[in-house]
């Protein structure tokens, strides 16, 4: 593989990663095993035909022709894999997080993921002043948020195309067969992709989830296919692939209750967000997991850096950093003679470097993940990487990575207090 993930600043030896060799050996076998519920996403890069994505491109290529603007509705795994790759792979926008204006494909705006009225009442402004369509992506269709959000929006598209019209501008992701998205794909006539019936929200940005808004967006989905098939067979998997899990897991037995993704290219932000759901739901159960947190530096060295270093370590560091930055400046003079003349991608390096030797003479645990470049092919790799590791890590903790019985309790009781009102 090309990512490099380097654990010898992480305090645990070669020999205490060895020690879980056999439960990591294992935990690869039930993976790849076929017999596991929820884990079509193991072999999903190697399984993913031509028919399917030409089906997929060319529905994207139909957006594209149609709108210049495509709302994408949805909530955690139905939405973050696409907003981290467009965040990553097209652009970065302070208001809305995604979105490249002048670009020549469709600005991609989220919605279904808060019950915020200003945005959507912002949202509904563009579909009366745009030519804006709608994604909807939801298994069940009965979600609070995406379901708010969809119908506020497609009144809205009502409204102004008619109602005929507008349901050739609103476009379904949800379960093949059942669910109340799917009765009203068919009833009304959207054009529709399925959630295959054995990945969850959280391991479906390889599947129509995140493929068909990225098509839309201008990413190379194939590419970045090609980097998740790539990480799959990667005979790294044999050697020292594992061995973040391995560590991962060795630093909780320790006793770190806390990982902190940090990353020093804002085109991570949402990447670290889908990271947080990844291992947060996976994990998170029986008393058991690390819980995920994320750091944007050097930004966040001015509020968090003390703490970091001299603060209660409950946690270890994993740093993402990119090796050749898409663009790069060099330092004018005006800005004294310690910084003129170099590059902001050395003085970045140099930055990371410089924490990471302080926080390690602190005695707090690093991991150091190396992404050669931003690209399709690139991300593929690191969803596949992570999405294997967070399953081999929960496995060792003795727990199923592929359930979350806890969001459905709190959405009970949320049921409870609506009836209330």
């Amino acid at each position: 593989m090309d990512i490099k993930i380097d654990v010898s600043w992480s305090g645990i030896s070669k020999e205490g990663i060895e020690v879980h060799a056999k439960g990591v050996e294992g935990a690869l076998d039930k993976l790849w095993s076929g017999k596991e519920s929820m884990t079509g996403w193991v072999k999903l890069p190697l399984e993913t035909g031509p028919d399917q994505l030409e089906e997929l491109l060319n529905t994207a290529m139909l957006i594209q022709n149609q709108c210049e603007e495509l709302i994408v509705i949805g909530i955690g795994g139905s939405y973050l894999g696409t907003r981290a790759a467009v965040n990553a792979l097209v652009g970065y926008d302070e208001v809305y997080g995604t979105g490249v204006p002048a670009s020549r494909y469709p600005v991609i705006k989220f919605a279904g993921n808060t019950m915020s009225a200003v945005y959507l009442h912002k949202l509904q402004e563009d579909i009366r002043t745009k030519e804006v369509c709608l994604c909807v992506i939801s298994k069940s269709g009965t979600t609070v948020e995406p379901s708010i959000a969809f119908a506020v929006l497609k009144e809205a598209l009502i409204e102004k195309y008619g109602r005929e019209k507008a349901a050739k501008r609103i476009y379904a992701v949800t379960d093949a067969e059942h669910g109340v998205l799917r009765q009203e794909a068919e009833a009304e006539g959207y054009v529709s992709f399925s959630v295959p019936e054995n990945i969850g929200g959280r391991y479906s940005v390889l599947t129509p989830v995140g493929l068909l808004p990225m098509a839309v967006a201008g990413i190379d989905v194939k590419s970045m296919l090609a980097g998740a098939e790539a990480m799959a067979t990667s005979p790294v998997w044999d050697l020292d692939g594992t061995d973040y899990a391995a560590v991962r897991y060795g630093l909780w037995q320790s006793g770190k209750v806390l990982e902190i993704f940090e990353y020093y290219e804002p085109q991570l932000e949402f990447f670290t967000e889908w990271l947080k759901q990844l291992f947060g739901e996976s994990e998170g159960k029986e008393g058991k997991g690390l819980y995920p947190d994320s750091l944007r530096f050097s930004s966040d060295l001015h509020s968090m850096g003390q703490f970091l270093q001299e603060g209660n370590q409950i946690f270890f560091e994993t740093v993402l950093y990119v090796e050749k930055p898409s663009r790069d400046l060099q330092v004018p003079a005006a800005a004294g003679d310690l910084l003129a003349g170099k590059k902001l991608s050395q003085i970045n390096q140099a930055a990371m470097e410089g924490v990471a030797a302080a926080h390690y003479a602190a005695g707090i645990p690093l991991i150091k993940i190396g992404i050669p470049e931003i690209n399709a092919f690139y991300f593929g790799q690191l969803i596949y990487f992570f999405e294997t590791t967070c399953a081999i890590t929960s496995y060792l903790m003795g727990i199923n990575p592929f359930d979350q019985p806890g969001v459905e309790r709190y959405k009970e009781e949320m049921k409870k207090k609506l009836l209330e009102l």
